[in-house]
């Protein structure tokens, strides 16, 4: 062996290519560690940035848990609820300062047994229903209400935030259904999550201004969306969602077509892309920059997980409807029988247009204070503004707005708006 004058014999070759190869088997193990490592701190940053409601204000008396289907497979409920609160970074999104927090949109999602199919039920703001006994943010509870707008159940305690469970419970109450997941997503959290998926397509019928998306503040009309397709991210996916003026009748009923039109292009996006961990991971980072959800969702790992059980739904077999409903003065009512016949078809996991089994009405509970039998009120001849809306102009005496109403109801007697549905179908109504 050669000596390199150090007193130490020079190394041979297969010294060399000894070293070499521990040279690169630590190199690659350095790198697994780090990765592992940053991944680690990764999945703690987006853990720790998740708000969970607490469980405490969850009600007592609630609906009995669904069962298991003849092959162990059980439905899901989960409540998502949009908030308009302007908390924080929300201010600038949802355009100036209002107090405590509203739900812009509630969504309940019935996810079938099979896991192949599932139906989103829009609730409308302004219906009037019972809220039950809810808890508030210094410990105390509330009386149980009446007649009261279905959107003011998240604004009790006047919180930032708003109070998911008081809403939970209302829709049990309502529903006969037990919530098992409920997340709330505000202004950041529509913003954030289009950013992620590359902004979402929507659709319009016509042009939209600065006026139509505020009509009281004094904006020179400049257009914010062309008619047609078009892509929206950021602060233009948050004004999509929020557009209710100069469309249609004007109405949060057309708002809500076009949020499920919204969802469904989402859901398309994130479909198409593939529902695995390496898409589902930046749209959950990016939501839970802005996400407050129930205990059971509260982590990364459970987010991902509970989407990816959801991988299996063909497009065509998500639809949203809304719950039935009619004008009933400035407000809303569910349209009765139809609203619980839709409450019993999810309670007993059919399909809304499956025929009911006989006798199966005679189950249904007491129905909801301010829930109208159709022979009960005529319909309104105006429609409804919202004066808990800063956005709403100056209503007539009568408490509506100039522009006629459709006697029409809305729910699930009409055709369903299904993930795959046309972008530029049924965006608005009136």
């Amino acid at each position: 062996m050669a000596d390199t004058g150090s007193g130490r014999p020079a190394p041979t070759g297969g010294t060399v290519r000894r070293r070499r190869r521990a040279l690169v088997v630590w190199s690659v193990v350095g790198t697994v560690v780090v990765a592992a490592l940053a991944g680690g701190l990764l999945y703690e940053r987006l853990n720790g940035s998740i708000h969970t409601f607490s469980g405490d204000g969850v009600s007592r008396d609630r609906p009995v848990a669904a069962g298991p289907d003849a092959d162990g497979r059980t439905p899901v409920n989960v409540l998502l609820i949009g908030s308009d609160s302007r908390d924080g970074a929300n201010r600038d999104l949802g355009g100036g300062e209002v107090g405590g927090a509203r739900s812009d949109t509630t969504i309940l999602l019935h996810v079938y047994a099979d896991h192949r199919h599932a139906v989103g039920v829009s609730i409308p703001r302004d219906a009037l229903v019972d809220i039950p006994s809810c808890r508030l943010p210094d410990g105390g509870w509330t009386a149980p209400r009446t007649g009261e707008m279905f959107n003011s159940a998240f604004s009790l305690g006047d919180s930032g935030r708003g109070n998911p469970a008081c809403t939970q419970n209302t829709v049990e109450q309502l529903t006969g259904l037990r919530i098992d997941h409920t997340a709330v997503v505000d202004f950041r959290g529509f913003a954030a999550m289009a950013d992620a998926v590359g902004g979402v397509e929507v659709c319009l019928p016509h042009a939209v201004t600065e006026r139509d998306l505020d009509p009281g503040l004094p904006y020179q009309g400049r257009e914010i969306f062309a008619a047609g397709r078009q892509r929206v991210a950021g602060q233009s996916a948050v004004d999509y969602v929020r557009l209710r003026h100069g469309l249609g009748d004007g109405s949060d009923i057309g708002r809500t077509k076009r949020q499920q039109a919204f969802l469904s292009s989402l859901l398309r996006q994130v479909k198409g892309a593939g529902m695995d961990p390496a898409t589902l991971l930046p749209l959950a980072e990016a939501a839970s920059r802005a996400l407050t959800v129930d205990p059971g969702l509260g982590s990364v790992q459970k987010l991902v997980s509970f989407a990816a059980s959801l991988r299996n739904l063909p497009l065509h077999d998500v639809a949203f409807v809304t719950a039935p409903w009619r004008y009933q003065g400035a407000r809303v009512a569910l349209l009765q029988p139809d609203a619980d016949r839709l409450w019993r078809a999810l309670r007993a996991d059919r399909a809304l247009d499956a025929p009911e089994a006989p006798g199966a009405a005679a189950q249904t509970a007491a129905p909801t204070a301010g829930a109208v039998p159709p022979t009960a009120a005529a319909p309104a001849d105006t429609v409804p503004a919202d004066p808990a809306d800063p956005a709403d102009p100056a209503v007539t005496a009568a408490g509506g707005m100039s522009t006629p109403a459709p006697a029409a109801p809305s729910g699930p007697g009409r055709a369903p708006r299904t993930a795959d549905t046309d972008l530029c179908a049924d965006v608005s109504y009136g």
